[in-house]
């Protein structure tokens, strides 16, 4: 699996590199700075990009803008952003075309090896990967903006921030120590009150309720 990497940080850029590598991923380039990064996603096609949000020249959104555009070049290009903080606008940038193969992590998430690994295999093979605390926060926004999430109940409210991590129904159960029979009511409960058509297919009902959240 061929990944480029962008990191301004040379220690976390390279700390990417090995970790990414020991985990059998193939490295397609490492850069530190937006027009290397629009280069790089354009003329090597990689399978996944790990792109930090901020990069030089203007150190404000220039990753973002730059897997942006490789994204509308490249439809569905598979992108994991890593930002210092929750950013909901750049959430919801990411999540915008509706595509499958987007991440939103915090950096604090690299730490812990197997987690970021998971999460980029996730976006890489086409699902979703959004930190827990990016999707609270979106959440509680649309919950104060008298949303229909206001109809879910505790549990289900928990059941749907796991899915928007890109987690299965039985990962779902072990988190929450019920039976995988629980999660399927829970689940089809879920898009029944969202107004969503319930789906098999765990990605795409992932990005459904992405989708519905950030309208």
């Amino acid at each position: 699996m061929r990944v480029v990497v962008a990191e301004d940080l040379f220690l976390l850029r390279d700390g990417l590199v090995r970790l990414l590598e020991a985990h059998d991923f193939q490295l397609a380039a490492a850069v530190d700075n937006g027009p290397e990064l629009t280069r790089a996603l354009a003329e090597l096609k990689p399978d996944v990009a790990v792109v930090d949000v901020r990069l030089p020249p203007s150190f404000t959104d220039e990753g973002l803008q730059c897997a942006l555009q490789a994204r509308r070049e490249q439809p569905g290009l598979p992108v994991l952003v890593l930002s210092q903080h929750v950013e909901q606008l750049y959430a919801r940038e990411l999540l915008a075309d509706g595509n499958g193969g987007v991440g939103y992590l915090l950096k604090d998430r690299v730490f812990d090896a197997d987690q970021f690994v998971d999460a980029v295999r996730r976006v890489a093979s086409g699902g979703t990967a959004m930190d827990p605390q990016v999707i609270q926060q979106l959440l509680a926004q649309r919950s104060s903006q008298g949303s229909p999430l206001e109809k879910l109940t505790p549990r289900e409210v928990e059941v749907i921030e796991l899915m928007a991590q890109g987690r299965s129904n039985a990962a779902i159960a072990e988190r929450l120590v019920v039976t995988e029979r629980a999660v399927a009511k829970h689940t089809s409960n879920i898009f029944a009150k969202l107004g969503l058509p319930p789906s098999d297919d765990d990605n795409r009902r992932v990005l459904a309720v992405l989708a519905y959240l950030e309208r």
